[in-house]
């Protein structure tokens, strides 16, 4: 039996991170896929083996014109005896639809002559057959990322993310690099905290060390890309069964820059996922330098 999930709900409560979470099963995904094309899909399923097996949908009205077929081409998916259909649809309330509209600027998919919110009603209005067909509803309206990221894995799987475990390390190069990291990254190129007399006695724990390592443009654009990549990468680890994953960040002491950046790598990443994400400091107080928050 094949399997086709259906993504869908009110548009701002959550489909990128659903989505991701189903890419992240190993569930072959199409964002915003026009409904009349939903039986091709059917048949390129029906006709390939393997990587076809597990699909997911993401659909909702930015392909308005389209969007009036989608029930009739559903019905017909509950027909085929070949397909196993699971419709998901995310929800969230009104006012938090508004909240997310105006933090994030973006205009909402039917907002022509309309108000934000007016524009949130009647696309609940043109849901809610939709919704009403759908097997699992979300209400995500208090969910972060990573909560609804567990829940899809729940709702797919009937388990989250397993025993997997990341494990961001920071160190300091001439005190030796650790030896059990899957992946490392030298930060040595960012400016030094330590070449500031105030800020010497410190870690990158502390506030003003923090801020000065995060204060650069390069570290910035640094993060960004670092960040994109872990983000890619740790699905593909989770593929492939691994239960622990080391991330060593190193700098030339390992007291501040590395310090500050697994520190925020880490609780980003706590944002989007579920499973056990740890710091460890290996040589941040080596050298007899104090911490504010110890």
């Amino acid at each position: 039996m094949k399997n086709l999930i259906i993504l869908t709900g009110m548009s701002g409560s959550g489909k990128s991170v659903a989505l991701e979470a189903l890419e992240d099963m190993d569930i072959f995904c199409i964002d915003n896929l026009p409904p009349i094309l939903i039986p091709k899909i059917v048949e390129l399923m029906e006709t390939t083996e393997g990587r076809m097996d597990n699909v997911g949908l993401g659909i909702d009205l930015r392909g308005k014109e389209l969007f009036d077929t989608l029930v009739s081409e559903l019905e017909k998916v509950q027909d085929n005896p070949h397909i196993n259909l699971k419709i998901i649809f995310l929800d969230t309330t009104n006012e938090k639809l508004v909240a997310r509209y105006k933090e994030t600027r973006r205009s909402h998919p039917l907002d022509h002559g309309m108000n934000v919110l007016q524009a949130i009603q009647k696309e609940r209005e043109l849901l809610d057959e939709l919704k009403y067909r759908a097997g699992t509803i979300i209400d995500t309206t208090e969910l972060k990322p990573k909560e609804l990221r567990a829940r899809m894995f729940e709702e797919i799987t009937g388990d989250g993310d397993g025993g997997f475990s990341v494990n961001i390390l920071s160190f300091g190069f001439k005190h030796g690099v650790p030896i059990d990291a899957d992946l490392m990254f030298d930060v040595r190129f960012l400016p030094n905290p330590h070449y500031v007399d105030a800020l010497q006695p410190y870690t990158g724990l502390d506030e003003p060390v923090y801020n000065y390592v995060m204060g650069f443009k390069e570290t910035n654009i640094f993060y960004t890309k670092l960040l994109d990549m872990i983000r890619y990468l740790l699905p593909q680890y989770l593929r492939e069964g691994k239960s622990q994953l080391v991330i060593g960040i190193g700098c030339t002491g390992g007291q501040h820059r590395s310090v500050a950046l697994a520190e925020r790598l880490a609780d980003e990443l706590r944002e989007y996922y579920d499973f056990k994400i740890v710091t460890e400091h290996r040589d941040a107080l080596i050298e007899g330098v104090r911490n504010e928050q110890n």
